[in-house]
């Protein structure tokens, strides 16, 4: 166990990074643009986004899709009860204006009378209870179906215990839903602007089935409809003339390219190809603040990434003295300060710090010095059965990227200075890795990371639930269980902080996974955008996006919006 041997595996990286690191082979094919992509919305022009978006979407059916690529074009396409300002609050979407009962456990919202589908067709009532229905539907199998958990028989619903007729959602006439929850709820409202509560067009879905999300007969209700889908080359979407507030949408195409390589979009981004990145390589930090730094934008983001163990198969099954000598010999100071390099915050919990009313978490050994934490994981890899004679040999699975793959080296070569643990490292294709993670059949150690569908705890929290669908470790711990139970159907908000955060701490001492780091944004952005916005959840609708060749006050525009919101978000009344 030679201790010099991180530092060298550290520094090549960065000398790889330095020596003209922006082009190497990509692992993919390069997309291709469509024809009149280069048009981005000179004074005019027709104005067309050209958006980096991470990898290829699995689907864009809205309860069945899964990843962030997937989303950002779903909010796109579709419209919630909510949606978002550009910073990110809460605010009436197909819904005008709602009431909330003193108790917080009915909701009545009023949809928009001029809301229409992009074929013309009015949005109705029933068409959101539909969707809800069809949401929490087990043969739906959607991917994100707890966060209807809220919901009045929601959960006996998904078991598949009670018809979906019995979900607490009602059509009380063509232009009122209704919601009943089975306790209040303070984050419902947010829920309600994610993928998981949006309307589905009935009679397209009935003409086509599965086929429905096909350019051509996907029929959406969001400012933007699709055109075309070309399967690892782009996806583009334009305007939807029927759309409530058509007028206000300046961008008139967008299109998303699938390009899971950081080298490959930033090439594109610099040849004028791309408008935005999805992400920029870690490696490329500094020397793209030197020469962009008005394209560069980093920003928090409320996220966290981690390594998550099979706690269903050896070596992890009943063995937390192992998983945590794991946590304990990564020093999140280095990986944050050396490796990623965009401003990560060290973690050493699975809700970040920044999340609404909570406390992130802080073991006493995450002020240990650097000695005192691999004393005691040497220590407790001892004791889990492990010697230098007989080291754990484990393969640790993470998805496609650059910047993936070097927080799996740099973790790696952590455990094997400190412990002398051997690693196999395996990169698999997006929907290959999330397969395996799902089906814990093969994996040990896996990559994962968590952005939350709104700003709460229990969004990260869930992920721990011994019953939740995206538990990818098969952590089952009942006093968890039950502190986040109890946590569904507490209204009093310090009351409900403190079981969260007594949840946390249970499941960080059993160690299901190893916390590395809270997230921030870092992409490029042409300063012709106008519109973007910071904001925690990064959720960015292209319908706020404008181009204009004046490199004034981005923000301006948005201010008004803000400001207009605000006088129409409705409050809590009976």
């Amino acid at each position: 166990m030679n201790r010099p041997c991180i530092t060298l595996l550290l520094t090549t990286i960065l000398l790889v990074a330095c020596s003209g690191g922006d082009s190497p082979s990509s692992s993919m094919a390069e997309p291709t643009a469509p024809p009149g992509a280069q048009a981005s919305g000179k004074p005019g022009e027709e104005q067309v986004l050209r958006r980096g978006n991470g990898e290829e979407p699995q689907t864009l059916d809205p309860h069945r899709a899964l990843g962030v690529s997937a989303a950002n074009i779903l909010r796109d396409l579709y419209e919630g009860l909510t949606t978002e300002t550009p910073g990110g609050r809460t605010v009436p979407g197909a819904a005008l204006r709602w009431n909330i009962s003193r108790d917080g456990r009915t909701y009545t919202f009023n949809l928009r009378r001029e809301a229409r589908w992009s074929n013309g067709d009015p949005v109705t009532a029933e068409d959101f209870v539909f969707g809800f229905r069809r949401s929490a539907d087990p043969e739906t199998g959607s991917s994100f179906v707890h966060m209807l958990a809220p919901i009045e028989n929601a959960e006996d619903v998904i078991a598949g215990e009670l018809p979906v007729t019995s979900l607490g959602v009602l059509a009380l006439d063509d232009h009122t839903v209704q919601i009943k929850l089975q306790a209040s709820t303070p984050y419902f409202l947010a829920l309600l602007s994610h993928s998981a509560t949006y309307p589905v067009h009935r009679a397209s879905l009935a003409l086509h089935g599965e086929a429905f999300t096909r350019p051509g007969n996907m029929i959406s209700n969001g400012a933007y409809a699709l055109t075309d889908w070309t399967v690892r080359s782009h996806i583009e979407i334009t305007t939807n003339p029927y759309y409530w507030e058509a007028d206000e949408v300046k961008i008139e195409r967008v299109i998303y390219y699938p390009i899971e390589d950081q080298f490959t979009e930033l090439q594109r981004y610099r040849s004028g190809d791309l408008d935005w990145t999805d992400e920029v390589p870690s490696t490329q930090f500094m020397r793209l603040q030197e020469t962009m730094p008005d394209e560069l934008v980093v920003s928090p983001w409320l996220g966290s990434n981690y390594f998550g163990f099979n706690l269903t198969r050896p070596p992890f099954k009943d063995n937390p003295d192992l998983r945590k000598a794991l946590a304990l010999a990564v020093d999140r100071d280095i990986l944050t300060g050396k490796v990623t390099r965009f401003g990560e915050r060290p973690s050493y919990g699975l809700v970040p710090a920044g999340t609404d009313n909570y406390t992130a978490h802080d073991p006493e050994w995450s002020h240990w010095t650097k000695d005192e934490r691999e004393a005691q994981a040497r220590r407790l890899y001892a004791s889990a059965g492990y010697t230098e004679e007989n080291p754990l040999k484990v393969e640790i699975r993470y998805n496609s990227g650059e910047n993936n793959k070097k927080v799996a080296l740099a973790v790696s070569s952590m455990w094997k200075q400190v412990l002398g643990v051997h690693s196999t490292l395996i990169n698999e294709e997006f929907r290959v890795f999330l397969q395996n993670r799902s089906q814990k059949a093969i994996t040990e150690v896996f990559r994962a990371g968590w952005i939350s569908d709104y700003n709460d705890p229990y969004s990260f929290l869930e992920l721990l639930y011994s019953q939740y669908g995206r538990n990818d470790t098969g952590y089952n711990n009942p006093s968890y269980d039950l502190l986040l139970q109890q946590a569904a159907s507490e209204h009093i908000p310090a009351s409900r902080r403190r079981l969260l955060e007594a949840a946390e701490a249970i499941a960080m001492e059993d160690q299901p996974i190893v916390p590395l780091f809270a997230y921030v944004t870092k992409r490029l952005i042409k300063t012709q955008v106008k519109g973007w916005e910071n904001n925690i959840m990064d959720h960015h609708y292209s319908k706020h996006m404008y181009f204009s060749a004046d490199d004034g006050d981005v923000m301006g525009d948005n201010v008004d919006r803000e400001q207009a919101a605000a006088q129409t978000t409705p409050e809590t009344n009976d």
